[in-house]
Protein backbone atom coordinates (compact mmCIF):
# COMPACT_ATOMS: atom_id res chain seq x y z
CA UNK A 1 0.00 0.00 0.00
CA UNK A 2 1.42 3.08 -0.86
CA UNK A 3 2.55 5.23 1.99
CA UNK A 4 3.01 8.92 2.43
CA UNK A 5 6.72 9.60 3.89
CA UNK A 6 5.71 13.15 5.35
CA UNK A 7 2.68 12.04 7.30
CA UNK A 8 4.32 8.39 8.55
CA UNK A 9 7.62 10.89 9.39
CA UNK A 10 4.67 13.71 11.86
CA UNK A 11 3.40 10.22 13.02
CA UNK A 12 6.85 9.15 13.69
CA UNK A 13 7.81 12.27 15.82
CA UNK A 14 4.81 12.47 17.92
CA UNK A 15 5.01 8.39 18.35
CA UNK A 16 1.39 8.69 17.65
CA UNK A 17 -0.36 5.34 19.20
CA UNK A 18 -2.97 5.44 16.09
CA UNK A 19 -0.60 4.52 13.67
CA UNK A 20 0.69 2.07 15.60
CA UNK A 21 0.93 -1.13 13.15
CA UNK A 22 -0.51 0.75 9.76
CA UNK A 23 3.18 1.22 9.06
CA UNK A 24 6.51 0.36 10.15
CA UNK A 25 9.72 1.98 10.73
CA UNK A 26 13.08 0.59 9.13
CA UNK A 27 16.42 2.42 10.56
CA UNK A 28 19.53 1.95 7.96
CA UNK A 29 22.21 2.45 10.43
CA UNK A 30 20.62 -0.27 12.93
CA UNK A 31 19.63 -2.77 10.83
CA UNK A 32 16.14 -3.11 13.00
CA UNK A 33 12.37 -2.12 12.49
CA UNK A 34 10.25 -0.30 14.90
CA UNK A 35 6.60 0.59 15.53
CA UNK A 36 5.91 4.10 15.53
CA UNK A 37 5.65 4.24 18.87
CA UNK A 38 9.10 2.81 19.98
CA UNK A 39 10.55 4.47 23.37
CA UNK A 40 14.37 4.60 21.72
CA UNK A 41 15.70 7.47 20.87
CA UNK A 42 14.75 8.82 17.83
CA UNK A 43 16.84 8.23 14.71
CA UNK A 44 17.65 10.58 11.95
CA UNK A 45 14.99 10.89 9.50
CA UNK A 46 17.71 10.58 6.48
CA UNK A 47 18.19 6.92 8.06
CA UNK A 48 14.76 5.57 8.22
CA UNK A 49 12.87 4.19 5.32
CA UNK A 50 8.39 3.17 5.64
CA UNK A 51 7.11 -0.46 5.29
CA UNK A 52 3.40 -0.80 5.10
CA UNK A 53 4.25 -4.23 7.13
CA UNK A 54 6.35 -6.29 9.16
CA UNK A 55 7.04 -8.59 6.25
CA UNK A 56 7.74 -5.98 3.57
CA UNK A 57 10.41 -4.97 6.53
CA UNK A 58 12.21 -8.43 6.93
CA UNK A 59 11.90 -8.87 3.27
CA UNK A 60 14.00 -5.58 3.13
CA UNK A 61 16.53 -7.25 5.34
CA UNK A 62 15.75 -5.51 8.44
CA UNK A 63 14.93 -7.51 12.04
CA UNK A 64 12.25 -6.88 14.67
CA UNK A 65 13.23 -3.99 17.28
CA UNK A 66 13.86 -5.93 21.04
CA UNK A 67 11.92 -2.95 22.28
CA UNK A 68 8.85 -2.08 20.68
CA UNK A 69 8.33 -5.60 19.71
CA UNK A 70 6.53 -5.39 16.26
CA UNK A 71 5.43 -8.35 16.78
CA UNK A 72 3.17 -7.41 18.92
CA UNK A 73 1.11 -4.55 17.61
CA UNK A 74 -2.00 -4.74 16.27
CA UNK A 75 -3.27 -6.24 12.86
CA UNK A 76 -2.07 -4.08 9.95
CA UNK A 77 -5.68 -3.04 8.88
CA UNK A 78 -4.73 -1.15 5.47
CA UNK A 79 -5.41 -3.84 3.65
CA UNK A 80 -8.54 -4.53 4.54
CA UNK A 81 -9.96 -0.94 2.04
CA UNK A 82 -7.96 -1.02 -0.97
CA UNK A 83 -7.99 -4.69 -2.15
CA UNK A 84 -10.74 -7.45 -1.20
CA UNK A 85 -8.95 -10.38 -2.20
CA UNK A 86 -5.50 -9.15 -0.15
CA UNK A 87 -7.80 -9.31 3.14
CA UNK A 88 -9.79 -12.59 1.90
CA UNK A 89 -6.09 -14.16 1.69
CA UNK A 90 -4.55 -12.38 4.84
CA UNK A 91 -7.41 -14.36 6.90
CA UNK A 92 -6.48 -18.03 5.34
CA UNK A 93 -2.71 -17.05 5.88
CA UNK A 94 -3.61 -16.41 9.48
CA UNK A 95 -5.57 -19.59 9.79
CA UNK A 96 -2.47 -21.38 8.57
CA UNK A 97 -3.07 -21.85 4.69
CA UNK A 98 0.31 -21.55 3.57
CA UNK A 99 1.82 -23.73 6.29
CA UNK A 100 1.32 -26.65 4.73
CA UNK A 101 -0.17 -25.75 0.98
CA UNK A 102 1.23 -23.64 -1.79
CA UNK A 103 0.42 -19.75 -3.03
CA UNK A 104 -1.05 -21.05 -5.89
CA UNK A 105 -3.67 -23.12 -3.95
CA UNK A 106 -3.98 -20.18 -1.85
CA UNK A 107 -4.81 -18.33 -5.35
CA UNK A 108 -7.17 -21.08 -6.30
CA UNK A 109 -9.43 -20.78 -3.42
CA UNK A 110 -9.95 -17.16 -4.16
CA UNK A 111 -10.45 -17.47 -7.93
CA UNK A 112 -7.40 -15.57 -8.97
CA UNK A 113 -3.89 -17.10 -10.46
CA UNK A 114 -1.04 -17.19 -8.51
CA UNK A 115 0.95 -14.56 -10.52
CA UNK A 116 -1.96 -12.39 -9.92
CA UNK A 117 -2.41 -12.65 -6.05
CA UNK A 118 1.90 -11.77 -5.61
CA UNK A 119 1.42 -9.15 -7.82
CA UNK A 120 -0.89 -7.95 -5.09
CA UNK A 121 0.52 -8.39 -2.25
CA UNK A 122 3.68 -6.73 -3.29
CA UNK A 123 1.52 -3.54 -3.96
CA UNK A 124 -0.59 -3.61 -0.66
CA UNK A 125 1.91 -4.84 1.67
CA UNK A 126 5.12 -4.26 0.14
CA UNK A 127 5.88 -8.20 0.43
CA UNK A 128 5.14 -12.09 -1.42
CA UNK A 129 2.45 -14.08 0.13
CA UNK A 130 5.37 -16.14 1.24
CA UNK A 131 7.07 -13.48 3.44
CA UNK A 132 3.65 -12.63 4.68
CA UNK A 133 3.05 -16.19 6.20
CA UNK A 134 6.71 -16.70 7.20
CA UNK A 135 6.76 -13.35 9.34
CA UNK A 136 3.28 -14.74 10.94
CA UNK A 137 4.64 -18.24 11.79
CA UNK A 138 8.06 -15.85 13.66
CA UNK A 139 5.92 -13.14 15.23
CA UNK A 140 3.71 -16.00 16.46
CA UNK A 141 6.14 -18.35 17.91
CA UNK A 142 7.82 -15.71 19.78
CA UNK A 143 4.99 -14.59 20.84
CA UNK A 144 4.28 -18.36 22.47
CA UNK A 145 7.63 -18.37 23.73
CA UNK A 146 6.75 -15.34 25.35
CA UNK A 147 3.69 -16.32 27.01
CA UNK A 148 3.56 -20.13 27.37
CA UNK A 149 5.33 -22.63 28.59
CA UNK A 150 5.27 -24.94 25.61
CA UNK A 151 8.37 -27.08 24.66
CA UNK A 152 10.25 -25.89 21.67
CA UNK A 153 8.82 -28.65 19.73
CA UNK A 154 5.28 -27.83 20.55
CA UNK A 155 6.10 -24.05 20.05
CA UNK A 156 7.26 -25.06 16.12
CA UNK A 157 4.18 -27.03 15.78
CA UNK A 158 1.92 -24.35 17.01
CA UNK A 159 3.55 -21.80 15.05
CA UNK A 160 2.89 -23.86 11.62
CA UNK A 161 6.48 -25.21 10.80
CA UNK A 162 7.37 -28.14 9.25
CA UNK A 163 10.23 -28.88 11.11
CA UNK A 164 11.87 -27.36 14.70
CA UNK A 165 14.79 -26.97 12.34
CA UNK A 166 12.74 -24.52 9.83
CA UNK A 167 11.62 -22.99 13.58
CA UNK A 168 15.42 -22.92 14.85
CA UNK A 169 16.57 -20.95 11.11
CA UNK A 170 13.56 -19.08 10.85
CA UNK A 171 13.67 -17.70 14.60
CA UNK A 172 17.54 -17.19 14.05
CA UNK A 173 17.17 -15.49 10.61
CA UNK A 174 14.01 -13.15 11.78
CA UNK A 175 15.62 -11.99 15.21
CA UNK A 176 19.41 -12.37 15.17
CA UNK A 177 19.20 -14.91 18.47
CA UNK A 178 18.22 -18.61 19.06
CA UNK A 179 14.61 -19.12 20.75
CA UNK A 180 16.21 -20.21 23.84
CA UNK A 181 17.41 -17.02 24.16
CA UNK A 182 14.47 -15.34 23.12
CA UNK A 183 12.86 -17.17 25.94
CA UNK A 184 12.31 -15.68 29.32
CA UNK A 185 10.87 -17.38 32.53
CA UNK A 186 7.38 -19.61 32.00
CA UNK A 187 4.47 -18.75 33.22
CA UNK A 188 3.39 -20.77 35.88
CA UNK A 189 0.43 -22.22 33.97
CA UNK A 190 -1.93 -25.91 35.09
CA UNK A 191 -1.21 -28.61 31.97
CA UNK A 192 -2.94 -28.29 29.18
CA UNK A 193 -3.44 -24.31 29.93
CA UNK A 194 -2.28 -21.62 27.61
CA UNK A 195 -2.56 -17.37 27.94
CA UNK A 196 -2.45 -14.94 24.88
CA UNK A 197 -2.70 -11.63 24.58
CA UNK A 198 -4.47 -10.53 21.60
CA UNK A 199 -3.91 -6.61 21.04
CA UNK A 200 -5.88 -3.93 19.98
CA UNK A 201 -6.38 -0.61 19.25
CA UNK A 202 -7.99 1.93 21.05
CA UNK A 203 -11.09 3.06 21.61
CA UNK A 204 -12.25 -0.05 22.18
CA UNK A 205 -15.92 -0.48 23.96
CA UNK A 206 -15.65 -4.03 25.35
CA UNK A 207 -18.87 -4.22 27.35
CA UNK A 208 -20.84 -3.15 24.56
CA UNK A 209 -19.71 -5.91 22.68
CA UNK A 210 -20.67 -8.12 25.68
CA UNK A 211 -23.45 -6.79 25.78
CA UNK A 212 -24.54 -7.23 21.91
CA UNK A 213 -23.43 -11.09 22.59
CA UNK A 214 -25.26 -11.82 25.67
CA UNK A 215 -28.85 -12.20 24.55
CA UNK A 216 -27.42 -14.05 21.14
CA UNK A 217 -25.25 -16.66 22.98
CA UNK A 218 -25.79 -19.75 21.91
CA UNK A 219 -27.05 -21.96 24.65
CA UNK A 220 -24.62 -24.53 25.90
CA UNK A 221 -22.13 -23.54 23.53
CA UNK A 222 -20.79 -20.38 24.60
CA UNK A 223 -21.82 -18.16 27.51
CA UNK A 224 -21.13 -14.63 28.36
CA UNK A 225 -20.50 -14.16 32.10
CA UNK A 226 -17.72 -12.58 34.48
CA UNK A 227 -16.74 -9.72 32.31
CA UNK A 228 -15.70 -12.22 29.59
CA UNK A 229 -16.49 -14.47 27.15
CA UNK A 230 -16.12 -19.04 27.18
CA UNK A 231 -17.32 -20.90 24.24
CA UNK A 232 -16.38 -24.42 23.92
CA UNK A 233 -13.50 -26.00 21.18
CA UNK A 234 -12.85 -29.31 20.03
CA UNK A 235 -11.98 -31.16 22.88
CA UNK A 236 -11.46 -27.91 25.53
CA UNK A 237 -13.14 -24.70 25.86
CA UNK A 238 -11.92 -20.89 25.80
CA UNK A 239 -12.08 -17.94 28.31
CA UNK A 240 -11.46 -14.02 26.21
CA UNK A 241 -11.31 -11.29 28.95
CA UNK A 242 -10.24 -7.93 28.89
CA UNK A 243 -7.07 -7.01 30.13
CA UNK A 244 -6.72 -4.46 32.65
CA UNK A 245 -4.32 -1.42 31.69
CA UNK A 246 -3.58 -2.71 28.58
CA UNK A 247 -4.54 -2.53 24.83
CA UNK A 248 -5.15 -6.07 24.64
CA UNK A 249 -7.46 -8.89 25.39
CA UNK A 250 -6.26 -12.32 27.19
CA UNK A 251 -7.41 -15.88 25.21
CA UNK A 252 -7.43 -18.30 27.75
CA UNK A 253 -7.09 -21.90 26.38
CA UNK A 254 -7.55 -25.21 28.05
CA UNK A 255 -7.67 -28.40 26.00
CA UNK A 256 -6.59 -27.25 23.19
CA UNK A 257 -3.90 -29.11 20.89
CA UNK A 258 -0.59 -26.57 20.85
CA UNK A 259 -1.60 -26.76 16.97
CA UNK A 260 -4.72 -25.42 17.30
CA UNK A 261 -3.73 -22.29 19.24
CA UNK A 262 -3.25 -19.90 15.91
CA UNK A 263 -6.67 -20.87 14.13
CA UNK A 264 -8.41 -20.21 17.47
CA UNK A 265 -6.66 -16.91 18.26
CA UNK A 266 -6.89 -16.06 14.93
CA UNK A 267 -11.25 -16.79 14.96
CA UNK A 268 -11.24 -14.78 18.46
CA UNK A 269 -9.47 -11.65 16.81
CA UNK A 270 -12.03 -11.82 14.33
CA UNK A 271 -15.26 -12.47 16.41
CA UNK A 272 -14.15 -9.30 18.40
CA UNK A 273 -13.39 -7.63 15.55
CA UNK A 274 -9.69 -6.89 16.53
CA UNK A 275 -8.11 -5.87 13.52
CA UNK A 276 -10.33 -2.91 12.97
CA UNK A 277 -8.79 0.75 12.81
CA UNK A 278 -11.02 2.36 15.16
CA UNK A 279 -9.69 5.87 14.60
CA UNK A 280 -10.20 5.62 10.53
CA UNK A 281 -14.27 3.99 10.85
CA UNK A 282 -15.32 7.06 13.25
CA UNK A 283 -13.03 9.85 11.08
CA UNK A 284 -15.13 8.53 7.69
CA UNK A 285 -18.41 8.53 9.40
CA UNK A 286 -18.55 11.25 11.65
CA UNK A 287 -18.49 13.27 8.27
CA UNK A 288 -22.50 12.88 8.96
CA UNK A 289 -23.72 14.83 11.63
CA UNK A 290 -26.27 12.22 12.61
CA UNK A 291 -23.94 9.49 13.01
CA UNK A 292 -21.09 11.90 14.83
CA UNK A 293 -23.29 12.30 17.83
CA UNK A 294 -23.78 8.75 18.11
CA UNK A 295 -19.92 8.28 17.61
CA UNK A 296 -19.13 10.52 20.33
CA UNK A 297 -21.27 8.60 23.09
CA UNK A 298 -20.06 5.42 22.27
CA UNK A 299 -16.90 5.92 20.98
CA UNK A 300 -15.60 2.28 20.51
CA UNK A 301 -17.73 -0.07 19.12
CA UNK A 302 -16.93 -3.10 16.69
CA UNK A 303 -18.88 -5.05 14.18
CA UNK A 304 -19.41 -8.32 16.02
CA UNK A 305 -18.11 -11.22 14.08
CA UNK A 306 -18.16 -15.26 14.55
CA UNK A 307 -16.38 -17.73 15.88
CA UNK A 308 -18.13 -20.29 13.37
CA UNK A 309 -19.34 -18.83 10.36
CA UNK A 310 -21.42 -21.98 10.14
CA UNK A 311 -23.13 -21.76 13.64
CA UNK A 312 -23.64 -18.14 12.86
CA UNK A 313 -25.44 -18.08 9.61
CA UNK A 314 -28.07 -20.56 11.26
CA UNK A 315 -28.78 -18.35 14.50
CA UNK A 316 -29.39 -15.69 12.15
CA UNK A 317 -31.64 -17.51 9.45
CA UNK A 318 -33.44 -18.51 12.84
CA UNK A 319 -33.69 -14.59 14.02
CA UNK A 320 -35.59 -13.99 11.18
CA UNK A 321 -39.09 -12.51 11.60
CA UNK A 322 -38.93 -13.32 15.59
CA UNK A 323 -37.37 -11.51 18.25
CA UNK A 324 -33.81 -11.94 19.85
CA UNK A 325 -34.63 -13.77 22.77
CA UNK A 326 -37.44 -15.98 20.27
CA UNK A 327 -33.94 -16.65 18.02
CA UNK A 328 -32.06 -18.39 21.22
CA UNK A 329 -34.50 -20.31 22.25
CA UNK A 330 -35.19 -21.68 18.81
CA UNK A 331 -31.07 -21.89 18.62
CA UNK A 332 -31.36 -23.87 22.00
CA UNK A 333 -33.49 -26.65 20.90
CA UNK A 334 -31.95 -27.21 17.81
CA UNK A 335 -28.43 -27.61 19.68
CA UNK A 336 -29.95 -29.61 22.39
CA UNK A 337 -31.47 -31.72 19.75
CA UNK A 338 -28.85 -32.26 17.37
CA UNK A 339 -25.56 -31.09 19.18
CA UNK A 340 -22.52 -33.61 20.32
CA UNK A 341 -21.84 -33.41 24.28
CA UNK A 342 -18.85 -31.28 25.38
CA UNK A 343 -16.84 -33.40 28.15
CA UNK A 344 -14.95 -31.45 30.72
CA UNK A 345 -16.25 -27.54 29.46
CA UNK A 346 -16.97 -25.27 32.67
CA UNK A 347 -20.59 -25.29 34.18
CA UNK A 348 -23.39 -23.59 31.48
CA UNK A 349 -20.88 -25.12 28.34
CA UNK A 350 -22.64 -28.67 27.88
CA UNK A 351 -23.03 -28.79 23.97
CA UNK A 352 -20.90 -28.28 20.28
CA UNK A 353 -23.29 -26.72 17.56
CA UNK A 354 -24.17 -29.62 15.32
CA UNK A 355 -22.14 -29.69 12.31
CA UNK A 356 -23.89 -28.83 8.48
CA UNK A 357 -24.40 -32.78 8.44
CA UNK A 358 -26.10 -33.21 11.93
CA UNK A 359 -28.29 -30.25 11.18
CA UNK A 360 -29.23 -32.40 7.99
CA UNK A 361 -30.27 -34.99 9.90
CA UNK A 362 -31.86 -33.51 12.91
CA UNK A 363 -35.44 -33.45 12.60
CA UNK A 364 -35.90 -29.37 12.61
CA UNK A 365 -39.28 -29.23 11.82
CA UNK A 366 -40.15 -30.51 15.17
CA UNK A 367 -38.35 -27.81 17.28
CA UNK A 368 -41.94 -25.45 17.42
CA UNK A 369 -41.24 -23.43 14.02
CA UNK A 370 -42.40 -22.10 11.22
CA UNK A 371 -41.71 -24.75 8.17
CA UNK A 372 -40.36 -22.40 6.00
CA UNK A 373 -37.32 -21.43 8.49
CA UNK A 374 -36.96 -24.94 9.40
CA UNK A 375 -36.71 -25.84 5.42
CA UNK A 376 -34.07 -22.38 4.90
CA UNK A 377 -31.81 -24.20 7.90
CA UNK A 378 -32.02 -27.58 6.45
CA UNK A 379 -31.63 -25.92 2.53
CA UNK A 380 -28.32 -23.95 4.62
CA UNK A 381 -27.09 -26.97 6.05
CA UNK A 382 -27.53 -28.59 2.24
CA UNK A 383 -25.63 -26.24 0.77
CA UNK A 384 -22.55 -26.04 3.41
CA UNK A 385 -22.33 -30.03 3.58
CA UNK A 386 -22.18 -30.13 -0.44
CA UNK A 387 -19.97 -27.42 -1.03
CA UNK A 388 -21.84 -25.52 -2.75
CA UNK A 389 -21.91 -22.44 -0.33
CA UNK A 390 -18.77 -21.25 1.58
CA UNK A 391 -19.08 -18.98 4.10
CA UNK A 392 -14.89 -19.05 5.39
CA UNK A 393 -12.39 -16.81 4.82
CA UNK A 394 -11.99 -17.52 0.92
CA UNK A 395 -16.02 -16.22 0.28
CA UNK A 396 -16.02 -12.83 -1.99
CA UNK A 397 -19.13 -11.18 0.28
CA UNK A 398 -20.61 -10.24 -2.85
CA UNK A 399 -20.76 -13.85 -4.50
CA UNK A 400 -22.03 -14.99 -0.73
CA UNK A 401 -24.81 -12.16 -1.06
CA UNK A 402 -26.06 -13.84 -3.98
CA UNK A 403 -25.72 -17.14 -3.26
CA UNK A 404 -27.24 -16.86 -0.13
CA UNK A 405 -30.21 -15.23 -1.23
CA UNK A 406 -30.64 -18.45 -3.61
CA UNK A 407 -31.26 -20.22 -0.92
CA UNK A 408 -35.10 -21.32 -0.29
CA UNK A 409 -36.26 -18.95 2.61
CA UNK A 410 -33.20 -16.95 2.93
CA UNK A 411 -33.71 -13.29 1.94
CA UNK A 412 -31.83 -10.18 1.53
CA UNK A 413 -31.82 -8.82 4.56
CA UNK A 414 -30.02 -12.46 6.32
CA UNK A 415 -27.61 -12.24 3.81
CA UNK A 416 -26.79 -8.76 4.46
CA UNK A 417 -26.70 -10.10 8.29
CA UNK A 418 -24.29 -13.53 7.23
CA UNK A 419 -22.40 -11.34 5.33
CA UNK A 420 -21.46 -8.36 8.01
CA UNK A 421 -21.20 -11.08 11.01
CA UNK A 422 -20.15 -14.37 9.40
CA UNK A 423 -17.49 -12.81 6.41
CA UNK A 424 -17.00 -9.39 8.29
CA UNK A 425 -17.74 -7.54 5.74
CA UNK A 426 -17.31 -3.79 7.30
CA UNK A 427 -19.70 -2.36 4.46
CA UNK A 428 -22.62 -4.92 4.94
CA UNK A 429 -25.96 -3.35 5.77
CA UNK A 430 -29.15 -4.28 6.49
CA UNK A 431 -31.12 -1.42 5.11
CA UNK A 432 -34.72 -3.16 5.19
CA UNK A 433 -33.47 -3.74 9.03
CA UNK A 434 -36.49 -2.80 11.57
CA UNK A 435 -34.20 -1.23 13.85
CA UNK A 436 -32.11 0.65 11.46
CA UNK A 437 -35.97 2.04 9.86
CA UNK A 438 -36.68 2.99 13.42
CA UNK A 439 -33.75 4.75 14.27
CA UNK A 440 -33.34 6.76 10.75
CA UNK A 441 -37.35 7.98 10.44
CA UNK A 442 -36.88 10.67 12.82
CA UNK A 443 -40.02 9.58 14.90
CA UNK A 444 -41.56 7.73 12.16
CA UNK A 445 -40.90 4.36 10.20
CA UNK A 446 -38.48 4.84 6.97
CA UNK A 447 -38.86 2.89 3.69
CA UNK A 448 -35.99 0.38 2.74
CA UNK A 449 -35.09 2.48 -0.28
CA UNK A 450 -34.82 5.97 2.87
CA UNK A 451 -32.28 4.19 4.70
CA UNK A 452 -30.42 2.76 1.76
CA UNK A 453 -29.94 6.12 0.30
CA UNK A 454 -29.24 7.85 3.28
CA UNK A 455 -26.40 5.18 4.25
CA UNK A 456 -24.63 5.40 0.86
CA UNK A 457 -22.22 7.92 1.96
CA UNK A 458 -21.15 5.96 4.87
CA UNK A 459 -19.69 3.35 2.31
CA UNK A 460 -17.41 1.09 3.14
CA UNK A 461 -18.10 1.26 6.47
CA UNK A 462 -22.06 0.94 6.78
CA UNK A 463 -21.64 -2.34 8.88
CA UNK A 464 -19.69 0.12 11.60
CA UNK A 465 -22.95 2.63 11.05
CA UNK A 466 -25.41 0.13 11.61
CA UNK A 467 -24.07 -0.96 14.75
CA UNK A 468 -24.20 2.92 16.14
CA UNK A 469 -27.68 2.88 15.33
CA UNK A 470 -28.62 -0.27 16.71
CA UNK A 471 -26.64 1.01 19.92
CA UNK A 472 -28.43 4.35 20.12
Amino acid sequence: MPLDPASCERARQARDARFDGRFFISVRTTGVYCRPICPVRMPRAENVRFYPSAAACESAGYRPCRRCRPETAPGTPAWAGPQATVARALRLIHEGALDRGSVEALARRLGVGGRHLRRLFVAHLGASPAAVARTRRAHFARRLLDETDLPMAEVAAASGFGSLRQFNDTIRSTFHTTPSELRGAPPALARGETHLRLPYREPFDWQAMLDFLTPRVLPGVEQVAEGGYRRVVGEGWIEVSKLPDHHALCLRTVGIPPTGLALVAERVRILFDLGADPAQVAADLRRDPFLAERIAARPGLRVTGAFDPFETAVRIVLGQQVSVKGATTLAARLIESAGAPAEGAPPGLSHHFPSPEAVLEADVAALAMPRRRADAVKALARAVAEDELRLGAEADPEELRDALVAVPGIGPWTAEVIALRALGDPDAFPAGDLGLRKALGNGALASEGQVAERARSWRPWRGYAAHWLWAG
